[in-house]
């Protein structure tokens, strides 16, 4: 197991580091043959999986029950775009009622139309894949989709995630919300996707999107495993590698919304994976959202200024309290003492109308108390092994 300090629940979820990089020994020395790479796993989503049930493992499974609103709107969608899904999580935030919404890695869509019906016939829906057969189901079922809801306001486009530059619709400055659904750890190019969401984003905007970690680096004869790479466990990225990099692409605190332990529930690519000495590798499924501020308004650490925030109970389907994260869960009317980071993620973005504001920037107390290094998932055997998704690491939806 992993050797760290317990990390109390309201601790910061982000390691704040001391110093930010973006050359990784896990981004440079990745795939040499990155062609090579996405065509093993276009083939692998395109046409080894069929369904969803013929994963060999449950990292691209949704283990907790989505909430009332999601499983609604799952409702709404084609069964064959559903058995086509291969994602970890629930990644469409709150509050995207007329966004502009990109998810990368589309696959068949289900997500797109997830958001389709949450951003409504004012928003707009962009999905993205690399994988030609995923998204014919997505863009065939596209009528029935319109017809459905009442409007239509989605658009798919085949491309590279690692190459949103090719895709000439999608301009500088222009996405709201960009979501990603268990795709990014397969991308040989980690940092090239995070650059070109920092890019799309517009100021305000934010990445929110859930994915694969590790404990620790991923070893080289993991990652030439192609099964182990179509399931999401090779291209895990190590969470603080993960977090260094995000603060390299202009992500400057990024902000830990859920997690759950993986269990390798296959004989066969656990055994591969014990026999190769790796036995104590963990992988972790979780939900980050990282915001795009203006320069100057996230710090690298959590500072204290002194400043708390009241929320007024207006967010839809949360009357009584919202969380912006695994420890910032705010009750309705109370007052909420907040980092110089939290203030401006709800203050500098759509979440701000919700809000009462109290105090400002001119006098600081310091580091706020409780900002740590320690592995952020409360997940894992070091913090407790308590999943925040609710529903432990098994079971597809």
């Amino acid at each position: 197991t992993i050797q760290s300090t317990r990390r109390d629940h309201r601790t910061a979820p982000s390691s704040k580091m001391t110093k930010t990089t973006t050359s990784l020994p896990v981004s440079t020395d990745l795939f040499v043959d990155k062609t090579a790479t996405h065509s093993s796993v276009a083939t692998y989503y395109g046409e080894t999986l069929q369904k969803s049930s013929d994963l060999k493992t449950n990292a691209c499974c949704t283990a907790a029950r989505p909430a009332p609103h999601i499983a609604e709107a799952i409702s709404n969608v084609h069964p064959d775009v559903v058995a086509k899904y291969y994602g970890c999580g629930f990644c469409v935030p709150d509050e995207v009622r007329g966004t502009t919404v990109l998810d990368l890695g589309c696959g068949a869509g289900r997500d797109v139309y997830i958001a389709a019906q949450l951003v409504g016939p004012d928003g707009r829906v962009i999905g993205v894949d690399m994988t030609e057969e995923q998204l014919r189901v997505a863009r065939e079922t596209r009528p029935y989709h319109a017809e459905r809801f009442g409007y239509d306001n989605v658009e798919f486009h085949l491309g590279l995630i690692e190459k949103l530059d090719d895709i000439e619709s999608l301009e500088d400055g222009s996405v709201d919300v960009i979501i990603s659904n268990c795709v990014i750890n397969l991308c040989p190019d980690k940092e090239a996707v995070l650059k070109s969401c920092f890019r799309l984003l517009k100021p305000g905007g934010e990445l929110y999107f859930s994915d694969v970690y590790a404990s620790r680096r991923v070893p080289k004869e993991l990652r030439d495993d192609e099964v182990l790479w179509g399931e999401c466990l090779s291209g895990a990225l190590y969470w603080n590698d993960f977090q260094n990099l995000a603060r390299g692409c202009g992500f400057a605190d990024p902000r830990l919304v859920e997690d759950a332990p993986i269990t390798v529930e296959n004989e066969a690519v656990q055994r591969r994976i014990d026999e190769l000495g790796h036995s104590n590798l963990e992988f972790y499924s979780a939900t980050y959202r990282l915001f795009k501020l203006d320069d100057g308004l996230l710090e690298p650490h959590c500072e204290d200024y002194g400043q708390a925030v009241i929320y007024k109970g207006t967010i839809p389907r949360f009357e009584g309290g919202w969380a912006l994260d695994d420890h910032h869960y705010m009750e309705k009317g109370k007052v909420f003492p907040v980092c110089g980071n939290t203030y401006n993620m709800l203050k500098e973005t759509r979440f701000e109308e919700h809000f009462d504001f109290i105090g400002d920037f001119s006098t600081h107390y310091g580091i706020f108390e409780g900002c740590g290094t320690s592995m952020p998932f409360s997940s894992s055997a070091a913090n407790g092994g308590v999943s925040t998704k609710g529903g432990g690491g098994s079971g597809c939806c």
